[in-house]
């Protein structure tokens, strides 16, 4: 079964991730920007979620994670919970 690890940046507006997604653009360090601005408990982990498979996140998530290219910002993606930044650090 696959499995992946990610780290994201939730945050309720759209215009908030995308602000945040330009400053990760610039070089900003993604953990301590998650700590600032992410509204999840993994904000404490710098964003970090740990290895998860699929099913286990929301689908909007789960397609980021396991469709998309590792170590690349993805987002803002809305779900029920806001707007996340996501990037995957690996997946097996």
């Amino acid at each position: 079964m696959a499995r992946a690890c990610a780290r994201h940046i939730l945050v309720k507006t759209k215009e908030e991730a995308e602000k945040i997604k330009k400053e990760l653009a610039k070089g900003a360090d993604f953990g301590k920007l998650a700590k600032k601005y992410s509204t999840c408990p993994s904000k404490k982990r710098g964003g970090d979620l740990g290895e998860f498979g699929p099913g286990q996140m929301v689908k909007a998530f789960d397609n980021v994670v396991f469709k998309k290219p590792v170590l690349e910002v993805h987002g803002p993606v809305k779900t029920q919970f806001g707007f996340h930044l996501i990037q995957t650090i690996y997946r097996s």
